[in-house]
């Protein structure tokens, strides 16, 4: 007998087959665009801060932003009167949201090489987002796969569910220290990164 159950995950800010239980985690990772203006720094700052993505988590609008969805599905099979997991297909989608400067070409050349610098590093940033989810869905596929045989389905299940809770409550967390560090040191990094790039440009 099988019975299937579900995993369903929410979106971070910032699904049905059985399967062989060695395959990797189905995913994906999407691209979209904002446009923004402005002829100075004080310009793209304040268009960023118009026009970027609002996060659920934060409620603020931010420079770029990464939607993440866990899904998946666990297949259970009962065999001399014991349960286990018959096989676990874990999804992921990430969807990074990215801005793009309308008139970069016309601008003088200083703001182009600030503006160079700056979306790289937010870029940067979303894919470090969209990395981290990665790492917990393999992680989440491999525990459910080793999870321990119950007398019933239902244990198995229960199983299923807390281990879903717990991984995704550590990917959650893992996101926001991300953020936390990051936003620490933005200043830092950003002199850092553009005095790498005038030493660059000057060899």
């Amino acid at each position: 007998m099988r019975r299937v159950h579900r995993l369903f995950g929410a979106a971070f800010l910032l699904c049905v087959i059985s399967i062989p239980a060695r395959a990797e985690p189905v995913i994906s990772k999407s691209y979209s665009y904002f446009r923004i203006g402005g002829r100075t720094a004080e310009d793209l700052d304040k268009e960023l801060e118009r026009h970027g993505p609002v996060t659920r988590t934060s409620g603020h609008r931010h420079p770029g932003a990464t939607e993440i969805k866990f899904g998946g599905e666990v297949t259970y099979v009962e065999r001399g009167g014991r349960c286990s997991v018959g096989g676990a297909k874990v999804t992921l989608r990430t969807h990074i949201i990215l801005p793009r400067w309308n008139i970069g070409g016309k601008a003088e050349k200083d703001l182009r090489f600030i503006w160079a610098t700056l979306s790289a590093d937010i870029k940067r940033h979303e894919e470090r987002h969209a990395e981290i989810a990665r790492n917990y869905a393999r992680m989440l596929q491999n525990e459910l796969l080793a999870l321990p045989a119950r007398k019933t389905c239902d244990g198995v299940e229960a199983l299923v569910t807390e281990t879903t809770r717990r991984v995704l409550a550590e990917h959650d967390k893992q996101q926001a220290l991300f953020d936390r560090v990051e936003a620490k040191n933005f200043d830092a990094r950003m002199t850092r990164l553009l005095q790498y790039r005038i030493d660059q440009r000057q060899r």
